[in-house]
Formats: structure tokens, C-alpha cells, sequence
């Protein structure tokens, strides 16, 4: 059996349609969707599957979309026999992370997920926060250009993607001045980012606090293998730590580019990226470039991976 590495994508990899193939293919995806429109109170599953997509697109949406359609996906490569030696998600893919090790049941998660979204969307009036992708620029160079970035001009590191790829997150003016700072400093470019709020920055601290007591409702349980948590970087599998990170989460940066570097220590076979898109996938090569890589989305991905599995294993 190959030793592989699961990561899990966050928001922004949504699609409208997304899911469809897997729901219709595997009777166990069709009733883990139908059991979370119930527990949702709405039908998430026609919205993945119909649209329309500014709605899917919503935080509190596209996060438990996205968390279960990778967790589906997760469970058919469990039916096939397939578990990851360690695994990660990029900020909302935590849970997903999370729920395939074991830490947090399937239906909470979405029902939690669907909370930190909404709670997300509300702690900064719409349209006053934003993120920018900083291309070409060392983290210490964006750092340095950062400092004093305060108050109404709050600014800090958010995602902390790959080699030249960093995301800021702060106040609409705060990331607009810091854009023409960094082109200044030498970035290649600065990308403003389709997104309703400044995630990852301290302005989420409010909205901390009250996922903080809704987590506290939900059985958190220790990880059956290594999350490598967004916060620290670092492999954690007790229940309490998972708890106190996955809240630290909303207003700390996403160290995936450290995530990565230590996957590839780790001397995986593969580093499978489950779920909608390819994001984590292209991060990877960008990390090392001859690392084996593969996307599952739906069942003819799924039947690709599984054949590479066989072959290899044989």
C-alpha cells in the first residue's frame, strides 16, 4: 500500500455542479448529502448541483459545500481500503482534514462549518474588508512593508501559500495602499481577491469569540492520524489542542507553504488533493515540482487514482 498525504481545499475551489458525478455514482455519497440537507434545513445539495452560483459562492454556502464534498470523497477512498498517513487542509479544509482523521463527525462539521461561515460574513461590514495574492515577493520583504499597516488600515499576512505566492488580508483601504507599497517593493503583481471579508486578519477576532461557543457544543475527538494544523505548521492529533487552533484559525495565517515542505520530509508516495479544483495540487509542484500529485473530484479521477494505487502496489 502506497504511504500518501491527504490535503483538502478551502473557499474559492467551489463550482456549481460540483459533487454531482460522485453523488449519482456512490449510493454512500448520496445518502451522506441527504442526511446533511436535513441537518442543514436546506437543500445544499441542489445548490451544488444547480447553482445559482453567487449563492453558492456565499461563506456560508460554499464552506459546507465544499467541506462535504471532499468529506464524500474521503469516505469512497475509506470503502476502497485507502487512508492517508497524514493530512491537512487549507483554512476551511482543515475540517475536511479533520473529519477524515477521525476528529469530528461528518454532520457536525458541516453544521459548524456553515456557522463559521456566516459568523465569518458578519464580523466586518460587507465590502469594508478584502485580500490581495502577492506575487514574486519574499515573505520578509512583504513583512517589512506591512509594518505599521494599523487601525483603519489594518493589514496582515493571511495565506502563506508557496514559493512567491502570498495572500494579505486587511480594511478595503488598508490592502489598496499596502498593493501600491508592495508593487513598489518589487512584487510581480498584486491581485485583488474575489472575497466578502478580510479572513485570516485580526478583524476577525470578533467573530472568534462567538465560534468559540458554538465549537464548544461539538464533540471534538483526538485525530487517528497527524493534521498538520494551519496555525502552527506542526502535526497535532489531541482533541483539546484541535480545538483551541481550529479557533485560532479564524484570524491567524495559513502556513501552507510550511504544511507542504514537511509532507514532502515526510517521504510520501503521493500527496492526493481531495476535493474540487486543482489549488493544491499546482501549490505542491510549486513546492517540489517532481512530487506525484493527484486531483480527485469525481469517479473517473477517483478510478485514476485507485488504478496508480494498484499498479504501484502490486
Amino acid at each position: 500500500m502506497k504511504r500518501i498525504a491527504a490535503v483538502f481545499p478551502g473557499q474559492g475551489s467551489q463550482e456549481v455542479g460540483m459533487g454531482k458525478a460522485m453523488y449519482e455514482a456512490y449510493p454512500s455519497v448520496k445518502e451522506l448529502f441527504d442526511r446533511a440537507d436535513e441537518a442543514l434545513g436546506y437543500s445544499l445539495s441542489t445548490l451544488m448541483f444547480e447553482g445559482p452560483a453567487e449563492t453558492l459562492t456565499k461563506t456560508e454556502n460554499a464552506q459546507p459545500a465544499l467541506l462535504l464534498n471532499s468529506v464524500a470523497i474521503q469516505m469512497v477512498l475509506e470503502e476502497e481500503g485507502i487512508k492517508p498517513a497524514m493530512t491537512a487542509g487549507h483554512s476551511l479544509g482543515e475540517y475536511s482534514a479533520l473529519v477524515s482523521a477521525g476528529a469530528l463527525d461528518p454532520i457536525d462539521a458541516v453544521k459548524l462549518v456553515h456557522v463559521r461561515g456566516k459568523l465569518m460574513e458578519e464580523a466586518f461590514p460587507t465590502g469594508k474588508g478584502t485580500m490581495a495574492a502577492v506575487l514574486g515577493l519574499e515573505r520578509s520583504d512583504i513583512e517589512k512593508t506591512l509594518e505599521g499597516f494599523d487601525g483603519d488600515l489594518t493589514v496582515d499576512l493571511a495565506n502563506i501559500n508557496c514559493p512567491g505566492q502570498i495572500v494579505i488580508s486587511g480594511t478595503k483601504e488598508g490592502v489598496d495602499k499596502a498593493s501600491e507599497k508592495l508593487s513598489d517593493a518589487g512584487a510581480k503583481r498584486v491581485l485583488p481577491l474575489n472575497v466578502s471579508g478580510p479572513f485570516h486578519s485580526r478583524l476577525m477576532k470578533p467573530a472568534s469569540d462567538e465560534f468559540a461557543e458554538y465549537l464548544n457544543r461539538i464533540e471534538v475527538k483526538d485525530a487517528q492520524i497527524p493534521v498538520y494544523a494551519n496555525v502552527t505548521a506542526a502535526p497535532v492529533t489531541d482533541a483539546g489542542t484541535i480545538r483551541n487552533l481550529l479557533v485560532e484559525q479564524l484570524y491567524s495565517p495559513v502556513r501552507f507553504h510550511e504544511i507542504l515542505d514537511a509532507f514532502v520530509e515526510e517521504d510520501v508516495d503521493a500527496i492526493v488533493e481531495v476535493g474540487h479544483g486543482k489549488v493544491l495540487s499546482g501549490l505542491v509542484r510549486k513546492v517540489k515540482r517532481r512530487m506525484k500529485t493527484f486531483s480527485i473530484q469525481d469517479p473517473d479521477t477517483m478510478h485514476a487514482f485507485l488504478e496508480w494505487n494498484k499498479e504501484e502496489s502490486s
